[in-house]
């Protein structure tokens, strides 16, 4: 059974340690194990309930409250919030449990019961950029494992890939051409396949291509495909700092207008020109759409 230290449950359920640390002195709140050199640490179950309190406490239950409460009267009120699908600290917390567990039919569950609610759209907007993003972060803290990254981002292409097919496009007048496709090093294809499913749903065709193209291959298919616009995702901190230089090196390979997306142009300054048009947020993306 894995362990975790004080860091780790600091990282994962968002709550600083000496938060944690007065939760367990003032209320005796999940109290840690004890290495026989007298090092805290945390079981799976100690993390599962960490997260249920954190789940009522940002839900406006105090925690001299939850503390009064038995384990089963914590999985209960937690279980009322559960149902809640636009409830993003409940959704996210429930994601990053059932991840943590490898748990595909919660995480199926979860993923289906927000999407019925709300949509793909703002489910994507309100829980599942969100939950990838810190899914990213946790892995670079060392927090969670590069399987359970692979794990929840999977299950999440998967779906994406459902709701396309079951999308029904209507039929426009002068429908664009869209060159979907990743940059090389750049793997992580949930935004890209979201921005397929806007598409799709706005009667404009797309042209997928998937991760890591080599740049070499792009004249070719530009030429043979004839795209109005080139759209990439750029997301994965592999890349590095100096995205002007990757998203140069893609405008010297494509001669049509490039839209650029992903978490990583919200935290860089694009270098704008007439042919680059970055969509920080699902919003911009919408928009855009709206405007064409």
């Amino acid at each position: 059974m894995k362990t975790y230290s004080i860091s780790d449950i600091e990282n994962l359920i968002g709550i600083k340690a000496h938060t944690i640390r007065a939760w367990e002195v003032r209320y005796n709140l999940v109290p840690p194990k004890r290495t026989p050199t007298n090092i805290r640490y945390y079981s799976e179950q100690d993390l599962k309930m960490l997260l249920n309190i954190v789940a009522l406490n940002e839900n406006g239950y105090k925690i001299s409250r939850i503390a009064k409460l038995g384990k089963q009267q914590i999985l209960d009120l937690v279980s009322q919030l559960n149902s809640q699908w636009e409830n993003e600290s409940v959704q996210l917390l429930n994601l990053s449990n059932a991840t943590l567990r490898y748990d595909e039919a919660e995480f199926s569950k979860i993923l289906m019961g927000c999407i019925e609610e709300m949509g793909l759209v703002k489910t994507m907007d309100l829980i599942l950029f969100p939950f990838m993003k810190r899914v990213g972060m946790l892995w670079q803290a060392g927090a969670i494992d590069p399987s359970q990254e692979h794990f929840a981002a999977n299950l999440i292409r998967e779906r994406i890939i459902v709701e396309i097919d079951r999308s029904s496009p209507p039929k426009i007048e002068s429908p664009l051409r869209f060159l979907l496709f990743l940059p090389e090093a750049e793997v992580h294809e949930t935004g890209l396949l979201f921005a397929r499913y806007l598409l799709k749903n706005c009667g404009h065709e797309t042209l997928y291509l998937g991760a890591d193209v080599p740049y070499a291959d792009l004249q070719k298919v530009i030429k043979a495909y004839q795209p109005d616009y080139a759209f990439i995702v750029l997301t994965s901190l592999n890349l590095g700092k100096d995205l002007n230089k990757i998203v140069t090196k893609v405008m010297d390979h494509v001669d049509v207008p490039l839209l650029v997306a992903g978490s990583l142009i919200s935290e860089f300054d694009l270098l704008l020109n007439d042919r680059l048009r970055p969509l920080k947020n699902v919003c911009d993306m919408v928009d855009f759409l709206k405007d064409l």
